[in-house]
């Protein structure tokens, strides 16, 4: 008899003592997410205070939740073998002290973005392609019930009239949910997994996301105080390849982060950290990026990093590289090295002041010296695809000259392995001769080039 049958049965024998007789056919599986639902019930209805008392620590929760979930699950033990009650018990846990279906992703490091459209669709992010996931929620209220969990975590809240939230949880995953009546076909929860180890320069080129040579420009790049920005779509590996290429900022200088969510992991002695706040529930006490760029600015930094430059503060970022931060980076959203300078130029003219194109051409040209833009490939591998040198204002343009350029392998016609490999184009940057005024020289090897 299988667990469908033995809880109807059950069910007949408490209710009305009747003789035993064959329950309707239900799947095992089906039977004991219905006892799970309800014992999930009973358990929020009983404890409803005390999961919500910031008092109490994470370990005495946990014993007060399992003391009442052993308790309800005891009225139904004769009809639950060791496994099965086991196998509630531990869903049960998930599902009110952590974060029910998600647990098993959040827990599994090649996992490394979720992304839940409603309750009836995962998706997972995992080596780089993207999965249709067999979890599932129980329904909108249970999926409802973790996002208020990870919300309430972190100290905001989410309901219908604040109906979006983006925040972190403390690992550093950043977590972006929206529910009704925004979303219209259900909660909506995007959960991007902080990286529990940071990649090293080595790792990117064991991965053949950089080429040796790259990673010796880019090294005497960051010496010779070059400003760099980071471009390419959304998870290509932008602020990965920054977080790894950081390595090569001598030791001695003040660095100072600035982020929406703090993800970079910099392993830098002269550190400081810096995250905006958003406004509270009133609409007040809002910190944004562009307060923390201009703040910094009097904190005696020697580099600036913008985790991702996307709003007014991009005015701020490029005036502070053009006095007297140089060496600092920033990434931006884009699809090519020119979309990435059309970007910024569109985000500085957003920022307010009243600018003529050719003079925010000017600032852009004037501070940004390289743009290492990313991609992810067919095959899901991602690839610093183009290097590309931001030199003056022409004509009212600003001339880009590609340093690096990726070729696919002639037997990968159709580009759908993504095979291929970085080349330098033989082109010696105009910033060569300036670097080596101040002791730091490229070898022409580097660009392709003989002696």
């Amino acid at each position: 008899m299988d667990l469908a049958e033995r809880l109807a049965n059950a069910n007949v024998k408490a209710s009305a003592g009747l003789r035993l007789h064959k329950a309707p056919k239900e799947p095992p599986r089906q039977a004991l997410s219905r006892l799970k639902d309800r014992a999930t019930e009973q358990l929020f209805e009983r404890l409803n205070t005390q999961l919500s008392d910031n008092n109490l620590s994470e370990q005495e929760l946990a014993r007060l939740v399992q003391e009442e979930l052993t308790e309800l699950v005891e009225v139904r033990e004769a009809t639950l073998t060791p496994d099965e009650r086991a196998r509630l018990v531990k869903e049960v846990l998930e599902d009110v002290l952590g974060y029910g279906p998600l647990e098993q992703f959040l827990t599994d490091p090649t996992v490394t973005e979720i992304m839940v459209n409603g309750p009836n669709q995962i998706y997972i992010e995992q080596h780089g392609k993207i999965h249709l996931s067999k979890i599932r929620f129980a329904s909108e209220r249970h999926l409802r019930r973790i996002i208020e969990r990870i919300v309430m975590q972190v100290g905001r809240r989410i309901d219908e009239s604040t109906p979006l939230v983006d925040a972190r949880l403390e690992d550093g995953s950043r977590v972006n949910a929206i529910i009704p009546p925004l979303a219209v076909e259900g909660s909506v929860l995007t959960v991007r997994k902080f990286a529990q180890t940071n990649l090293q320069v080595e790792d990117l080129i064991a991965n053949r996301s950089l080429t040796p040579e790259l990673a010796e420009f880019l090294k005497l790049a960051i010496k010779g105080k070059l400003n760099i920005l980071f471009s390419g779509g959304t998870g290509t590996g932008k602020t990965t390849a920054l977080n790894a290429i950081s390595k090569y900022i001598p030791d001695d200088d003040r660095v100072i982060t600035i982020e929406d969510a703090v993800e970079l992991q910099l392993d830098h002695e002269h550190l400081v950290r810096l995250e905006s706040r958003p406004a509270n529930v009133e609409g007040k006490g809002a910190i944004t990026i562009r307060d923390l760029v201009r703040n910094a600015l009097r904190m005696r930094p020697d580099r600036i990093i913008v985790g991702e430059v996307r709003g007014s503060e991009a005015l701020d970022m490029l005036q502070s590289m053009n006095t007297g931060h140089a060496g600092s980076m920033s990434t931006i959203h884009a699809n090519a090295p020119i979309d990435a300078l059309s970007r910024l130029e569109t985000l500085t003219l957003l920022s307010g002041t009243e600018l003529p194109l050719r003079a925010v051409r000017d600032q852009i040209s004037s501070a940004m010296d390289l743009i290492v833009h990313l991609g992810r490939m067919p095959n899901g591998d991602r690839r610093v695809i183009a290097v590309t040198e931001v030199g003056r204002v022409v004509n009212g343009e600003i001339e880009l000259k590609d340093l690096y350029a990726f070729q696919f392998n002639k037997t990968d016609k159709t580009k759908s392995r993504g095979d291929g490999v970085l080349v330098p184009t033989k082109t010696i940057p105009g910033f060569s001769e300036r670097m080596s005024d101040i002791g730091v020289d490229f070898p022409p090897s580097l660009f392709g080039l003989k002696g």
